[in-house]
């Protein structure tokens, strides 16, 4: 099925009786490949606002993610949280779109400055498993559920909507940026770097950690970007270099993409901690290890046997505080490891509530989530 518009998708979703599995690119979804027909969003597709003066643009679900990056280019701006390209780490084809963006909830390096895709996105429209349109946030009517919808839609994976119209507000693009480097770093020593960087007043928008070295980022205007890189490369101590212009560029989209864990073979956690527990997590999963968000978000590259250390890595990340997905594996592994972490009961009884309210005949991407 590939409705044209959202009335044609609200009456195939009420003409449905069976499981639904909800396409946009296909360049993001996790987990083995689900049963049940598949309903793409491609047609939903388009603009239908862009108002640069304002900061804002809408646009259909279905819009592949290079058009709308394209229109804001245009007109020096850009969608502030980075939105990564993960079809090289999980084996994927296709074009990513936007709608797919909010449903995974995307975030990028920037994440850390910026905010995620839930704290750009103002508002939502979608079709739920009832087949009822909904619609909240930003330039549509006001919120009639009870519920945030825009921020609950962000994340769901298509579990609790099929979305058909999103909005975001946008920021401009800097003029330039530069990137601190430093390699030979141990976890311990680039926690404490890290930290150091996001606490300091110089607005660093990356800080991460690959292979041993540690990065981070500052842009802006030219003169202010110089004057604060110096700045925080005297506060943090000798040894740094600085990348600039398209070389920095190079090490955000490498540790954006999560391309060092691409190539080799394996499954691929996401574990996101508190950026403190970055030594922890290494000392158990070792060091085939891409390090976001000033610690806080960790790919990690391991041997795909048994269950792939899914016992002692969702066990360690449950008493430090976090969780771990399984973003790639292969089917069989999936039959005995969830890719979403279990949720504790509490979490559990108020998440299967939310799935009874916006699909009740359980329709939507059933058994993704939980």
């Amino acid at each position: 099925m590939k409705p044209a518009d959202e009335l044609e998708l609200a009456q195939m979703i009420r003409a449905t009786t069976g499981p639904l599995r909800i396409l946009g690119g296909g360049t993001r979804a996790l987990g083995p490949q689900r049963k049940g027909e598949l309903l793409e969003t491609g047609g939903l597709s388009g603009i239908s606002l862009y108002e640069p003066g304002a900061l804002t643009i809408v646009a259909g679900a279905g819009t592949p993610l290079a058009e709308v990056e394209s229109a804001l280019a245009a007109e020096g701006q850009r969608l502030p949280f980075e939105v990564p390209d993960l079809r090289g780490l999980l084996g994927r084809q296709g074009a990513s779109t936007i709608g797919g963006v909010v449903a995974a909830n995307a975030s990028g390096p920037r994440r850390i400055q910026a905010g995620a895709c839930r704290d750009s996105l103002i508002g939502v429209r979608f079709v739920d498993g009832a087949g009822t349109v909904l619609k909240n946030g930003g330039r549509v009517m006001k919120n009639v559920t009870g519920y945030d919808l825009v921020k609950l839609m962000a994340g769901a994976h298509g579990t609790l909507g099929v979305l058909t119209e999103v909005a975001f507000k946008v920021l401009p693009r800097p003029e330039v940026e530069a990137t601190l480097v430093k390699s030979d770093l141990t976890p311990e020593q680039a926690v404490q770097a890290m930290a150091a960087a996001l606490g300091s007043p110089f607005e660093v928008t990356g800080a991460g950690y690959v292979a041993g070295q540690l990065r981070l980022r500052i842009e802006g205007m030219a003169g202010s970007v110089a004057y604060r890189t110096s700045a925080l490369a005297k506060l943090l101590g000798a040894g740094w270099d600085v990348a600039e212009a398209a070389q920095s560029a190079a090490l955000w989209a490498e540790l954006r993409d999560v391309k060092p864990l691409a190539g080799p073979a394996g499954a691929v956690w996401r574990i996101s901690v508190k950026p403190s527990d970055i030594p922890k997590v290494l000392a158990l999963v070792g060091t085939d290890t891409v390090c976001d968000w000033g610690g806080g978000l960790i790919w990690a590259l391991v041997s795909e046997e048994g269950d792939v250390m899914a016992g002692q890595l969702r066990g360690l990340v449950a008493q430090i505080g976090g969780h771990a997905t399984l973003v790639r594996a292969s089917d069989e592994t999936y039959a005995q490891v969830p890719a979403f972490q279990p949720e504790p009961p509490e979490l559990a009884v108020l998440a299967a509530g939310l799935r009874a309210r916006f699909d009740p005949r359980g329709l939507l991407n059933p058994g993704l989530m939980g």
